[in-house]
């Protein structure tokens, strides 16, 4: 209610008894009010309106240009809506239903001029539209007359036309501003990298993309300033960066930056590695509005670059390593054999003990290879029935392995030479168990059985040093090996952890 001249007045009442048709609408379009110069022009009542989405009740009815009227005018209350502005029509054509006498509902053609006025409340948010229509109808039918009969410029003085049709010409020109601005929105949104606008000196944000939000683990951010949105990049240099494009207006890029980010609420921070361009955005007089932020993740391709270099740096350790102990089986092998021949032999059924552990780890993209896998590859041509083994899984990482593929192949070689595979009926049995679960320890024997009777060597001979090297040095454990008159056994304490027992 409200006073004028001592006499309340009904602002309901007086918003019926208007002449100007009025109807009053909810932010999702729905009509919540109607007058009585609404009911009129439009042919329909208030009953079969109030609750009715504005669409339903009106659709411009079944030709070709009806979704483009009812677009226009959807278009302009979401725009008074969205930006809390008031936006006009100058002119647009919408059909009514129009009843006639004889029962039948026909579309009527009309031409209006509508002013939609958003209704705020005491915060500022819009609770209602005001849409005010004037039919101008017969105007319109009087200026397409008066172009047909050749008087358009005295009639259309008279009749204001002229300032319709400029009216006509910034209407067309806005919608094809909006046109362009939502074609530009539309590709904003869908730019696979992530984008944002930040406005102000205090870097507020004003838009952003699901590439950004997805980054940033879709937290609310629009219209807080950035340290407010996101406080765990305040120490990380980010905001002093948008400081310094702001006050100088030179733009800041990033390559591979690294940032710690909270992508998901309650969660620890995730390090991603980021290419990002700030740009300076200037206003018609050219000083700093904001800054627009552009960029890409490239946490996976800066991950991948990392495992390429270290695994061409563990490639290079163990070229450098198989060259040693090419070089090493090499000397040795000489050092044991004068006749060219027997070395060629010697060195050659080495270098393919040390290719067959190879092929094992290169199956397992040198991540490791079993225990029984190794002593498989080393003595499968002697005959599976010979060589009996018993033990649980083994795995070992791929320098062990290489050890224990050399002294396989210098046990199988020495005891199908000197020991009980030199014989038809001699077998040998292969035992491992692990010992210490605290500090693990392989704990294996090889024992050969039935075999020729075995005589102490007088010296080492190369086969010997070779595995007693390989089980102090690289593997840092202890072995023992008995020439017992029944039969060859040696006996081996390998640590599973190397680091750990060095």
């Amino acid at each position: 209610m409200a006073k004028s001249g001592g006499l309340a007045v009904d602002l309901a009442s007086a918003f019926d008894a208007s002449p100007n048709p009025y109807v009053l609408l909810t932010p999702d379009l729905r009509i919540a009010g109607v007058n009585q110069a609404y009911l009129d022009v439009t042919h329909t009542t208030r009953e079969g309106l109030i609750g009715q989405p504005l669409f339903s009740a009106f659709d411009s009815g079944p030709g070709d240009e009806a979704p483009e009227n009812v677009r226009q005018v959807r278009e302009s209350l979401e725009r008074a809506r969205d930006t809390r502005q008031r936006d006009h029509l100058a002119l647009v054509r919408f059909s009514i239903p129009v009843r006639l006498q004889d029962g039948r509902e026909v579309f009527e053609d009309r031409y209006w001029s509508a002013t939609h006025t958003p209704v705020l409340d005491e915060r500022g948010g819009v609770v209602f539209l005001l849409q005010h229509t004037t039919d101008i109808t017969e105007l319109q039918r009087l200026r397409q007359q008066s172009r047909r009969t050749g008087a358009v410029t005295a009639l259309d003085s008279i009749l204001g036309g002229a300032v319709l049709v400029r009216a006509e010409q910034v209407q067309e020109a806005n919608r094809r501003l909006e046109t362009e601005r939502n074609r530009l929105l539309e590709m904003f949104m869908q730019a696979p990298g992530f984008v944002c606008v930040l406005t102000g000196p205090d870097h507020v944000f004003q838009m952003h993309n699901p590439a950004y939000a997805q980054l940033i683990g879709h937290r609310d951010i629009t219209g807080k300033p950035v340290r407010e949105a996101l406080p765990e990049i305040v120490n990380q240099g980010y905001a002093e960066f948008l400081d310094s494009v702001y006050a100088t207006g030179e733009p800041h890029e990033g390559r591979a930056s690294q940032l710690q980010l909270q992508r998901t609420p309650g969660a620890p921070l995730e390090t991603l590695y980021l290419n990002f361009v700030y740009q300076p955005i200037r206003d018609s007089a050219g000083a700093i509005a904001g800054i627009f932020v552009q960029g890409h993740d490239v946490t996976e391709s800066v991950r991948a670059a990392e495992r390429q270099k270290l695994m061409i740096d563990e490639l290079n350790h163990r070229v450098k390593n198989t060259l040693a102990t090419v070089q090493s089986i090499a000397m040795q092998t000489a050092r044991s054999h004068a006749d060219p021949r027997t070395f060629a032999e010697g060195f050659q059924a080495r270098l393919l003990a040390l290719s067959h552990t190879h092929d094992l780890l290169t199956r397992s993209h040198w991540e490791g290879a079993g225990l029984g896998s190794i002593l498989e590859h080393e003595t499968e041509a002697h005959g599976a029935h010979r060589v009996s083994v018993a033990g649980p899984p083994v795995p070992l990482p791929p320098a062990a392995a290489l050890s224990f593929g050399m002294i396989f192949h210098e046990l199988a070689t020495n005891a199908a030479k000197y020991g009980a595979l030199s014989v038809p009926g001699g077998r040998i049995m292969v035992d491992w168990a692990l010992a210490n679960q605290a500090n693990p320890r392989l704990e294996l024997t090889w024992r050969e059985i039935d075999g020729p009777g075995v005589i102490q060597p007088e010296r080492k001979g190369f086969g010997s040093r070779l595995i007693e090297r390989n089980v102090r040095h690289d593997l840092a454990g202890d072995v023992k090996l008995d020439y017992a008159a029944d039969g060859f056994v040696a006996t081996f304490s390998i640590p599973l952890d190397r680091e750990q027992a060095t």
